[in-house]
């Protein structure tokens, strides 16, 4: 005689979330953007000196995604690549990240390029941009169909470099945030101000606009102002990068645009006392777990390269608001995604949930892994 054990509250409450997270990872996180060709000279060369190149495709709502694909979260990038073997390396690449590339469609003149120098000591890193009339910039007025795109989506990612490409990227930027506001679809915005790309008077007005679509603002106290306009004064006898000032940055943002939450990058360099180490933390605000303003742990390390650790920051904090149990836990798996990410060459993360979480609750890796 076979006998069943009858299932505990516990366990039926068990059983409803993990469906609840399958339904979740089923759901796409939907970012639209441009995909670029990364070249980069080898052993810290600098651009006028190298014979070589590493070539490496990323783009800032691309590497979210491919993020967010190697996570098993179902995700899905909206661009434009030229009709020839570059766009299609970019488009297979992605693939191989896991992304959904159906609404990647193909026209326009070139793939956008960026060269990046990567600095060492005192020389700072360098972004040359070659990307005037890439493939995105082509785009016809609604060559999207943002209604089937958003249909049943989870998420909805941009950040401020798609606003800065053109008049016409903009105008379908403002197509999709109106349909994912029809939908009901969750907005998130990082402001990611590139001076090269537009002007600050430019950025603060077409931001500030769109500011009206977003449920969930990334930034840091420099774009903020930028970007925004807002900056804030505390009355503590201190510096302003203390607790104090940004829990007040991110109260006045959230209050001022009535965003659901606010994630703030508080990232430090101490170049004098150890060189090239920086810190990494960050603030989340929102009305749930962090609505007195929660700060994450702080991850010091060296980090490889500069480039890419802010997308890995704001895929994590999209992973880890549907998935986590907690904002203050997708907090820390957001910090601890991004500081992941800078340990390896390449614009997208290769970093496991599996290894994010240990990091993120453990507060550092193992030595070695046998």
């Amino acid at each position: 005689m076979t006998t069943h054990n009858k299932p505990t509250a516990e366990n039926r409450q068990q059983k409803t979330e993990n469906q609840q997270r399958k339904t979740t990872n089923q759901q796409p996180i939907i970012t639209f953007g441009e995909i670029l060709l990364r070249l980069t000279p080898p052993s810290f060369k600098r651009i006028a000196q190298t014979t070589s190149f590493d070539a490496h495709f990323g783009g800032a709502e691309a590497n979210v995604a491919a993020a967010l694909g190697a996570w098993n979260q179902a995700s899905r990038l909206v661009s434009k690549v030229p009709a020839n073997s570059l766009g299609e390396g970019a488009v297979r690449f992605f693939q191989s990240c896991g992304i959904n590339t159906c609404s990647i469609k193909r026209g326009g003149e070139r793939l956008g390029i960026y060269y990046y120098e990567q600095g060492a000591g005192l020389r700072p890193s360098v972004v040359e941009y070659d990307r005037k009339h890439s493939a995105i910039n082509d785009l016809k007025e609604h060559e999207f169909d943002w209604y089937e795109i958003l249909l049943g989506a989870a998420w909805f990612h941009w950040t401020g470099i798609t606003a800065a490409l053109s008049p016409s990227v903009l105008s379908e930027l403002r197509t999709a945030l109106k349909a994912a506001q029809n939908h009901g679809v969750k907005v998130s915005c990082d402001l990611n101000y590139r001076s090269k790309l537009w002007s600050k008077e430019e950025a603060r007005e077409t931001m500030t606009d769109l500011m009206q679509y977003v449920n969930v603002l990334v930034s840091n106290e420099h774009d903020t102002q930028i970007c925004l306009g807002v900056e804030v004064e505390v009355e503590v006898e201190q510096s302003p990068s203390t607790e104090e000032y940004y829990r007040s940055l991110a109260k006045t943002l959230k209050d001022r645009f009535k965003f659901d939450a606010v994630a703030l990058s508080v990232r430090e360099s101490e170049i004098v006392q150890i060189p090239d180490v920086i810190h990494r933390r960050a603030l989340l605000l929102d009305s749930r777990d962090c609505s007195n303003g929660y700060f994450s742990h702080k991850h010091t390390y060296r980090p490889i390269e500069d480039i890419g650790g802010g997308d890995a920051f704001t895929a994590g904090l999209i992973y880890g608001l549907l998935h986590e149990e907690s904002s203050q836990d997708a907090l820390e798996f957001a910090v601890a995604a991004a500081a992941l990410k800078q340990t390896v060459p390449g614009d997208v993360s290769m970093a496991s949930i599996e290894e994010i979480r240990a990091l993120a609750v453990n507060g550092k890796g193992a030595k070695v892994v046998r």
